[in-house]
């Protein structure tokens, strides 16, 4: 068995979690699949399975090549559908990674309508707010906002986020409306606690064609998009969030935006995926479809 059909072996048995089911699920005997992978750690130098009679689990080295070999073999297929000319169907299995709440409102909506329009897509979607390493995770595609800093990804633009300050009109109709910049330092604060780093996200404004950063002191701190939401809905104070977790409450009423007129310059949001000559259908189907879409 040569190296790339031990690998095979080696993936499919690291997903069923024995070598039983990985081979009702492949066609393959289990004590092939298992001396299979015997060879293939052999000629590696490691131990890739903790084994025991009725499954395995993977070691420390067996997790580290798992992730690496998903990315070789989900190339591997792509590579033969398209010599057998079905390039145009994607099929295998999408690996993105998806900002939260941007993920949810925005992102797995193209990604439904894909899957409909090409059952054999498989999708495995990570919603997190810390970036991942794309390479090591054997992830496909990211989107990320801000300014990109890893410079051996490819990255594409394909919308921009607008940052609203907002309250809630009961909020409002108790302290007033703030006109001016210096009125804020009279109301209470509701900040976002970045996960990346653990520091408070400065509110940004844009006034007399100048960037602002202001640093409120705040009694209240949230690390999650959704629950800072929450807070200004239950009038806990002004909160500066992303135009798309609070359309639906603006156009309900239930959030008013404040100083609309300093609204920061939008915050570029980007597709980001490993550089590579032959970039998958299954990539290249969700790009072509996040490149439709405004924001």
């Amino acid at each position: 068995m040569n190296s790339l059909q031990q690998i095979a072996a080696f993936a499919d048995t690291a997903k069923h979690g024995s070598f039983a089911a990985a081979a009702r699920g492949t066609g393959s005997a289990p004590s092939t699949l298992a001396k299979a992978v015997g060879r293939l750690e052999g000629r590696l130098g490691v131990k890739l399975f903790h084994r025991t009679t009725r499954q395995v689990s993977l070691t420390p080295d067996g997790g580290r090549l798992f992730r690496r070999c998903q990315r070789l073999l989900a190339e591997v297929d792509e590579l033969q559908a398209e010599a057998a000319g079905v390039r145009e169907s994607p099929t295998g299995t999408l690996r993105v990674d998806l900002p939260i709440v941007l993920g949810r409102r925005v992102i797995l909506p193209v990604l439904a309508r894909l899957r409909r329009q090409h059952p054999g897509l498989e999708l495995d979607v990570r919603l997190q707010d810390g970036y991942a390493d794309l390479v090591k995770e054997g992830i496909d595609l990211a989107v990320r906002a801000g300014d990109l800093k890893d410079s051996t990804l490819v990255s594409r633009r394909f919308m921009a986020q607008a940052m609203v300050l907002v309250a809630s009109p009961a909020y409002l109709q108790e302290r007033g409306t703030p006109r001016r910049l210096e009125q804020l330092a009279q109301h209470d604060a509701l900040v976002f606690r970045m996960p990346t780093s653990g520091k408070d996200r400065p509110w940004q404004f844009r006034q007399r064609g100048r960037a602002l950063d202001v640093h409120p002191a705040s009694g209240v701190r949230i690390s999650d998009g959704e629950g800072l939401v929450q807070a200004a809905l239950l009038g806990m104070g002004l909160a500066q969030l992303p135009d798309y977790f609070v359309r639906d409450e603006i156009g309900r009423g239930e959030l008013v935006e404040v100083l609309p007129a300093l609204r920061p310059a939008p915050i570029p949001i980007s597709i980001v995926y490993p550089g590579a000559r032959l970039v998958p259908q299954r990539v290249r189907v969700v790009i072509d479809a996040l490149l439709t879409l405004k924001g």
